[in-house]
């Protein structure tokens, strides 16, 4: 027999692991295992919550739906005893129930009744660490064709950030990235080439970045020693993007929900989200979006 010690310290990212090769059964095995050797702990909740999103991308809608159920009745009661973020998986259990019900809504059609949840979730959950990714979620359901939420630019790197209401007139790129993120480091190149193609027809890149509370190999930092670093990291990292405005605020990635590093956000030249991204996008595709922007 398995010692549960063995099975708590390792069922979360087992799971996963099974969920990224679609081998559900065994995940669901693995999962009901744990529960009878552990029993009911946060980890487990986090792992159950891989299975929602495994079943969510399989498309089979009430499976993923009654996993998300089943995590957030379970996380519930974890939380009379824990605090959300005091506890390493919980967060992940709660955001991605959340997720999941949304997803499974809006998948049914019930996109109003979609981000109704969110915005009840947002009420309870917004001051956490899982904000930001319920801000994701309520984004991707209602953000594209409303007007595109001010930036905080009370602190930057680079050159001083325009407020987007001065930029009326221009197409506006927003891209959001952090100094450990190697997928925003691969998609430079591509902003790059976006910047030389259309900033002389005059589109703007923002790429807003936030203070993450630690540095490189994971070691705490306060506030000046980490701007030291992320402005290290612009410099070696993101030189090809010349001196591009930089706003440093976690207002930002919690207003526009940018749990995902990179997001992409397309704002037309009137002020309103055409494209809401989280995640990579290669050029053609960029492209294409900021052609029809430049052509409205």
């Amino acid at each position: 027999m398995v010692p549960a010690l063995f099975l708590y310290l390792t069922l979360a990212n087992d799971v996963r692991d099974m969920v990224a090769r679609n081998d559900l059964a065994a995940a669901e095995r693995a999962v009901r295992a744990s529960q009878r050797e552990a029993g009911s702990t946060p980890e487990f909740a986090a792992a159950l919550s891989w299975l929602a999103r495994g079943e969510f991308l399989a498309k089979q809608f009430d499976r993923a739906d009654a996993y998300a159920v089943e995590t957030r009745k379970l996380a519930d009661q974890l939380l009379h005893t824990h605090k959300l973020d005091s506890d390493p998986w919980l967060p992940t259990a709660v955001g991605a129930a959340i997720e999941v019900h949304a997803q499974v809504l809006a998948a049914r059609g019930e996109r109003g009744d979609a981000v109704d949840f969110l915005r009840a979730q947002d009420a309870l959950f917004g001051t956490t660490s899982i904000g930001e990714r319920i801000r994701k979620n309520l984004n991707l359901l209602s953000l594209e064709g409303k007007p595109a939420p001010a930036l905080d630019e009370l602190e930057w790197l680079g050159s001083k950030p325009p407020a987007l209401a001065a930029l009326r007139g221009h197409p506006v790129l927003l891209f959001f990235w952090a100094h450990w993120c190697a997928d925003c480091k691969a998609e430079v190149p591509i902003l790059a080439e976006i910047q030389k193609l259309y900033g002389p027809k005059g589109l703007v890149l923002i790429a807003p970045t936030r203070y993450y509370g630690y540095v490189a190999q994971g070691q705490d930092a306060d506030r000046a020693v980490e701007k030291k670093y992320i402005e290290a990291v612009r410099r070696q990292f993101y030189a090809p993007l010349g001196d591009v405005a930089v706003p440093l605020s976690n207002t930002n990635f919690l207003k526009y929900g940018a749990s995902t590093t990179p997001t992409l956000v397309l704002v037309d030249s009137t002020g309103v989200v055409r494209l809401y991204h989280p995640g990579s996008l290669s050029e053609p595709d960029l492209a294409t979006r900021i052609q029809a922007v430049l052509h409205q």
